[in-house]
């Protein structure tokens, strides 16, 4: 089994018990004294008051249709009357006369929730007019209706129950405890999705089945936001408009009570497109201002009194800079001039109209450089499209009326690449990258760029539910979410397989976008790289399709979209790039196998198709058909071509003879030919490795071959044999027949006229490591550790390192805390963690520290720093963004080789005056610093995309999994801001 499922498998079994649902009050049979929903055939009554506000008594027909999804049986509404047998109460405090009556009779207290935003109260009330009430009390409209749905949810409606095909499990008894007190509200108070880059697929199943983004599109999105508890959207924007597409957008907005603002670059509520359809002249406001104005003065009249965020300030047209230069006082009276339309348009002190201006990409460089806007705007920060936050307020800055926000992205259209197919995004780092967002005091607004929606559906829950409370997760909850969201979609007796298979293809898809894949990202040749993570990927799959054939018919559609398919075509397409670099190095050593390898590139070219066409056309008879057009194969640029294209593949020309030749593992040439001796990877005493040669054939007609070894101590898989095509053999030593002092084992291949002599080279460890040594050990000219596999961690204070279960391209990773912490100074007692490890020799060494791609947040040169020390010499300060001068929307090299491999390096070196035990220490410096790995050059260290795998944990000279820390925190298992 693959490292990372063994991980996971350890993870997961955090708890023992059957994964819960995300949320689970509601229970099937009554234990003690209990109000019930639904039993005996019979489902309660809801009762509401028509006085209440339309967003309300929408809900309630949803909460009806739920009631009936989960029993089978339609509950009866009652409108402003008292029912005699027991019922369901739903109303808004300021609105309901009914919740009014409870509350002023002394019946309800609804103080925890009172003047609070959007919060709600459950609670049964016994003895109302002769019966018994289950009280869904909301402090506003919003409120009522996440109380409403936060029942449903926790009845077994899955937010996804449209969206995914989830399907309702069917609960004729429903219960909740008679002591039921349930409140809660949102931490952040705008939380939002931004549909965008929405074509082709979104774009052509919504007008395959709504005709368009029309209001019957718009209601469903509405629906899953209000589920998800959202309430703010940026409408879809490539090439349309909400506002003038459908004139019931704006309204039906309204009656769910969603929020509508309009993306970063598109000012007063105007879509981009409008320009295009109604502008004159240039969009540019030093020669066109009276037309600009006219136009954005048309945004906000239309909206009338219909709820919204108005996007302020302007970027050039299309989603570009306005200038080359960085012209603050343009911007400034720009936005001055926006309040003063908004003042004059609706009437009202512009203070009081929520505004939003987004410092994305260019717009930062104004910030940076000293622009502000008035107190009452929400300054929106940004990632760097890549899931990397750019800027945030330093900690204990004053309050701002208008606060902070962030725009993130799951989906991006630009440099090094888009990436819009299938979801890439590990909750582990969107977790950790909004922790540090909230705990800088970004609680204004939060809203995700989820392009077409599908396949986004885990990424966007959990961004949904961290929005609502970012506290709710520590760092150990983060492998049960899996399984409690699995548990939500899926049975529970299904749960804990479906969430490996969740936080495995997260983790492969997240090490490079599938989009930026090639047959040149993964290693051929070193440390069998390509050939490790398309066998984990390949077995993954096998996984989720054994799966989908034992899952019940009826979940057999949600499980394809939200497991399988993202599983499957992602596995599909690193076999078909691994196959293509086969063919290609085949090609290079004149393989009769090159054509062959070329077929197999065609066929898993092929496959993609068919998986995709099982998405469009089978899965629930074309219902979701266009979803799943996004090109994701052929890129030439950062662009998407317009359809997948079949990799270019070589063939060559087989003579018709026997022409025999040899391939070693670790090299890309053959023999016989090259003049360098064919060199085997090192084998050495205590991991024992297995090494392997291949004999293959240049011709058509099959060969003989055989293997003689010069001395005893080497074992082969094969010793002779006909080779038509090419046969693999394993390679290991016996070192119990190795003779004394040997360094190197030669064996010869021999064939019809070739003679390959072949060198196995030795390296003996055991004896040099110390009885009472436990730690790591160097082999083969490198020693590699996962972050969190540390020997020990000495905290100072509340300063400490807290382990993320998962997060990372490998294994899981480390980050210092709390992440607000004043930078602490490497030395002494300051927090630290230490890695014993074993060196071979004296000498200097290099120390690789993998890094998450985090961006310079902190704006100040050199960026987030950490140290690194060996044994007592003082620690070398690394400064992880010294070499990154040129920002993001810059496409600086830097900056693109992180966020296309997914890591930042940074390097100490170190000098070695004597081999054998050592240990290396990690200071923690400043907060927001992730790392992942630790890889040490001893001399041998060798190109790869991932790094060597972890070296062996030695413990009483024998091998061992390297003790696993506390999940969560590295000290107490706690958290600490």
């Amino acid at each position: 089994m693959p490292v990372v499922l063994l991980l996971l498998a350890g993870l997961l079994l955090i708890e023992s018990a059957p994964a819960q649902p995300l949320s689970s009050y509601v229970q099937d049979a009554c234990p003690d004294d209990c109000f019930a929903l639904a039993e005996g055939g019979r489902v309660v009554s809801i009762v509401a008051s028509r006085a209440d506000d339309p967003v309300v008594l929408r809900a309630v027909e949803d909460l009806a249709a739920d009631l009936e999804r989960v029993t089978g049986r339609r509950p009866v509404v009652h409108y402003d009357t008292w029912p005699a047998e027991p019922s369901l109460v739903v109303g808004s405090l300021a609105h309901s006369p009914l919740i009014r009556e409870l509350e002023e009779t002394g019946r309800l207290e609804p103080g925890e929730i009172e003047g609070h935003w959007e919060a709600f109260l459950l609670q049964v009330v016994p003895d109302v007019r002769g019966a018994d009430r289950l009280v869904i009390a909301g402090s506003d409209p919003r409120g009522t209706v996440f109380g409403i749905y936060d029942l449903s949810r926790a009845m077994g409606v899955s937010p996804w129950y449209w969206w995914a095909d989830v399907p309702v499990p069917h609960r004729p008894a429903l219960y909740v405890a008679r002591t039921l007190r349930r409140t809660d509200y949102p931490r952040v108070r705008y939380r939002g999705i931004f549909i965008n880059d929405e074509a082709p697929a979104l774009s052509g199943w919504a007008y395959e089945k709504f005709g368009g983004f029309n209001h019957r599109f718009y209601a469903r999105v509405f629906e899953l936001i209000l589920r998800l508890k959202g309430n703010f959207l940026w409408p879809a924007m490539w090439g349309r408009s909400f506002f003038e597409e459908d004139s019931l957008n704006i309204p039906t907005a309204a009656r769910y009570g969603i929020v509508i603002g309009t993306s970063h670059h598109e000012p007063m509520l105007r879509a981009h497109v409008e320009w295009q359809w109604h502008g004159k002249g240039p969009w540019d406001y030093t020669k066109n201002a009276a037309t600009l104005q006219a136009f954005w003065r048309e945004g906000i009249r239309r909206m009338k009194h219909n709820e919204a965020i108005v996007t302020v300030g302007m970027r050039g047209d299309g989603d570009e800079p306005m200038s080359e230069e960085t012209a603050i006082e343009l911007l400034e009276r720009i936005i001055r001039d926006q309040r003063r339309i908004l003042a004059e348009e609706t009437g009202r002190d512009p203070s009081e109209i929520p505004q939003a201006w987004t410092i994305y990409k260019e717009v930062q460089d104004y910030y940076e450089k000293g622009m502000r806007v008035p107190e009452d705007i929400t300054i929106v920060f940004t990632d760097d499209n890549w899931g990397n936050v750019r800027l945030l307020p330093p900690p204990g800055s004053p309050p701002r009326k208008g606060g902070y926000g962030m725009y993130y992205h799951f989906d991006y259209v630009g440099a090094p690449r888009s990436y819009k197919w299938i979801n890439t995004v590990q909750i582990e780092r969107t977790w950790e990258q909004m922790r540090l967002t909230y705990r800088h005091g970004v609680d204004r607004l939060w809203i995700v760029n989820v392009g077409d929606i599908k396949p986004m559906e885990l990424p966007l829950t959990f961004f949904m539910d961290m929005a609502w409370d970012p506290e709710r997760f520590t760092a150990a909850d983060l492998p049960r979410y899996y399984e409690r969201w699995a548990a939500e979609q899926f049975r529970p007796r299904y749960a804990a397989e479906i969430a490996t298979l969740l936080a495995t293809y997260t983790k492969y898809n997240a090490r490079r976008k599938p989009e930026l894949l090639d047959a040149d990202t993964y290693s051929l040749h070193h440390y069998r790289e390509f050939e490790r993570v398309v066998a984990d990927y390949r077995a993954l799959a096998a996984r989720a399709q054994a799966l989908f054939a034992r899952m019940p018919a009826a979940y057999r559609d949600a499980f394809y979209q939200l497991v399988a398919y993202p599983v499957m075509a992602s596995a599909n397409l690193y076999e078909m790039y691994h196959a293509l670099a086969l063919n290609r190095l085949y090609a290079r050593q004149r393989r009769a196998a090159t054509n062959r390898m070329a077929e197999k590139v065609r066929r898993l070219f092929a496959r993609d198709a068919e998986l995709a066409a099982y998405y469009n056309h089978v899965m629930g008879a074309g219902r979701w058909n266009h979803m799943m057009d996004q090109p994701r194969i052929g890129y030439t640029s950062w662009d998407d071509p317009d359809e997948n294209i079949m990799p270019e593949v070589e063939t060559i020309a087989v003579p018709d003879t026997a022409l025999p030749a040899v391939a070693i593992e670790g090299q890309p040439d053959a023999w016989p030919g090259p003049d360098a001796p064919a060199t085997l990877p090192v084998f050495d005493d205590l991991t024992r490795p297995m090494h392997y040669l291949e004999v293959f054939n240049r011709g058509r007609q099959p060969f003989r071959f055989r293997i003689q070894a010069e001395s005893p101590g080497l074992a082969f898989s094969a010793t002779e044999g006909e080779v038509t095509e090419q046969q693999r053999i394993q390679v290991t030593v016996d070192w119990a027949q190795v003779p004394p002092g040997a360094e190197q084992l030669v064996f010869y291949v021999e064939g019809p006229g070739m003679r390959v002599p072949v060198v196995a080279p030795l390296e003996r460890i055991v004896d040099r490591v110390p009885p009472d040594f436990e730690g790591f050990v160097a082999r083969d000219g490198h020693l590699a550790i996962e972050a969190h596999h540390f020997s020990r961690q000495v905290p100072a204070g509340e300063a400490r390192w807290e382990v993320i279960p998962n997060l990372g391209r490998t294994a899981s990773a480390v980050t210092p805390l709390p992440v607000t912490m004043r930078a602490q100074a490497p030395g002494a007692d300051s927090p630290r963690l230490e890695y014993d490890v074993l060196l071979p020799a004296p000498g200097r060494i290099r120390v690789h520290l993998y890094l998450a791609p985090t961006y310079n947040f902190v704006n100040r040169p050199g960026g987030l720093r950490l140290a690194v020390s060996l044994d007592d010499a003082p620690p070398q300060l690394l400064e992880v963004h010294a070499a990154d001068t040129i920002p993001d929307w810059r496409y600086g090299r830097v900056w693109m080789d992180a966020v296309a491999r997914n890591v930042r390096v940074v390097t100490s070196t170190h000098e070695i005056t004597r081999p054998g035990p050592h240990t290396l220490k990690l200071w923690a410096v400043d907060g927001g610093v992730v790392v992942e790995r630790i890889v040490i050059d001893t001399g041998g260290l060798r190109p790869s995309y991932l790094g060597p795998p972890e070296s062996p944990f030695v413990r009483n000279r024998r091998t061992h999994w390297p003790p696993e820390p506390e999940v969560g925190s590295a000290h107490t298992g706690g958290d600490t801001r």
